[in-house]
Order: C-alpha cells, then sequence, then structure tokens
C-alpha cells in the first residue's frame, strides 16, 4: 500500500511538470528574443571613506600613541569641517610585531599599529578639503570612497523602464528589417551582472602620504555587453544600469 500510495503521489505532480514544459516545447509562434541595456548617471549624495593610520615603534606602547595622537588630530580636523561626530566610526585596530626575518623571528623591527576608520559625508562637495585636511593632519592611508545615493532604488526602476523600452525598440527595428511586426512580449527577465551600479573617480591610491594618480581625471565609457550603449560617465556621477532580455512575438 506504501508503494502505491508513492506512486499515486509522483502521478499528481508529473503530469502537471510535464504538461508545463510541454506548453513551453509546443508553442510554434515566431519569437524574437532581445536584450536591452540603459544607464542612468546619478550625482552621489552621500559618500562613504575609509581612512587608515599606520604607526610604528620599537616600543609599544610609544607606537599606540602616535597612532592616538593622529587619530585625535584627525577628528579634531574632520569636526572642524562640519563632520558630526556620528558619523565618525573606527573600524579595526590591530598591532603587530615585525622582523627582518619573520620566520625565524630574527632582527626586531618594532610594532605596527594600524587604526582604520569610517567617515560618512552627506554633503558631497567636502570631500576634497576634507581628505586634503585629514592627510595633512597625518592619516597615511586611504582605503577605498564609495559613492552613493539615497535614491538608489528610484534610479533603478528608471534604467530598468529605459532598457525595456530599448529592447522593445531593438525587436521592432530588427523585425521590420525582415517585413514582421513585433507583438505583444511573451517573456522577461531582468540581467544581473556584477554591481549594478559603477562609480568612476580619481580619488584612489593614496598611501603613506603619496599621491597617487590623485589628479588624473578618469571619464571613460560604459558600454553594455553587446557593444551597443556608449554612454560617457561623467566624473562625479554614479552610473546605474539596467539590463533585461525579452521574447517578443513575431507577426
Amino acid at each position: 500500500m506504501k508503494r502505491l500510495g508513492l506512486f499515486l503521489v509522483l502521478m499528481f505532480f508529473f503530469p502537471f511538470s510535464a504538461w508545463g514544459e510541454q506548453v513551453d516545447s509546443c508553442d510554434k509562434r515566431s519569437k524574437i528574443t532581445v536584450t536591452g541595456e540603459a544607464v542612468v548617471n546619478v550625482r552621489p549624495n552621500k559618500i562613504v571613506i575609509s581612512f587608515g593610520i599606520e604607526t610604528w615603534d620599537a616600543d609599544i606602547m610609544a607606537a599606540k600613541q602616535k597612532n592616538n595622537d593622529i587619530l585625535k588630530k584627525a577628528i579634531s580636523t574632520m569636526k572642524q569641517s562640519g563632520v558630526p561626530e556620528k558619523e565618525i566610526q573606527t573600524d579595526h585596530l590591530s598591532i603587530e610585531p615585525r622582523y627582518k626575518e619573520d620566520y625565524l623571528k630574527r632582527d626586531f623591527i618594532g610594532y605596527f599599529v594600524r587604526n582604520t576608520f569610517i567617515v560618512t559625508l552627506n554633503e558631497v562637495e567636502m570631500v576634497e578639503d576634507l581628505v586634503t585636511k585629514v592627510l595633512q593632519a597625518g592619516v597615511n592611508y586611504i582605503h577605498g570612497i564609495e559613492f552613493q545615493t539615497t535614491e538608489f532604488k528610484k534610479y533603478r526602476e528608471q534604467a530598468r523602464e529605459l532598457a525595456l523600452k530599448a529592447a522593445k525598440e531593438k525587436a521592432g527595428k530588427m523585425a521590420s528589417v525582415l517585413g514582421q511586426l513585433v507583438g505583444k512580449p511573451i517573456q522577461i527577465n531582468e540581467n544581473y551582472s556584477g554591481l549594478p551600479w559603477r562609480y568612476y573617480s580619481s580619488w584612489w591610491g593614496w598611501r603613506h602620504g603619496r599621491q597617487q594618480g590623485m589628479a588624473q581625471n578618469i571619464v571613460q565609457d560604459a558600454r553594455g555587453d553587446a557593444g551597443e550603449i556608449s554612454d560617457t560617465i561623467a566624473l562625479g556621477k554614479i552610473s546605474i544600469r539596467g539590463n533585461v532580455t525579452v521574447v517578443f512575438e513575431l507577426k
């Protein structure tokens, strides 16, 4: 009886699954499949900066004190520039003894203290002046700068809508060449590939107070996978992408 019950349960599920596949395979309508992509460039209204301080000394307390002094000076500088204290957060602290021969623990160099703190700016115009002042205060690393928008969802939907319009236009043009018309959409898929946004900036590469590419303005082309989108990204803009694949009926 148990086997018969299992057989009946399987018979109940399988026909519907097979029927769904059969409907798809039996769809003899003429179809065209196209992709559409769109890019919406948005000015960021929020910036998150990760700074790093590295100090060292043969005496562990001296190494820590040097690091603390730089951190206090940097925080004071940021407050004077108008950054609220709540937007400054310590992220990571580490202390590491180093040797010229690490494996054998020979020739002790000193204790290296690393401190990372995160700053959130809601006034994007402050970023250049603030970064300069913080580096002058003794901070010797910029680990990264993330440009954000608080209206990401709104612009993502905008990009998706434009991508759908691009897909419909492409399908229409391709069909007209063959003397056909585009009908209703049969299937719509949104494609995801990596991050849905991209930001191009020259603020990258500070290490030990040396400037690496700070003055280089990076303006690049954002192109779709098929090479059909060519949109120059203005420096200081977030590029939010929408990408869809649509199957249309052909008439």
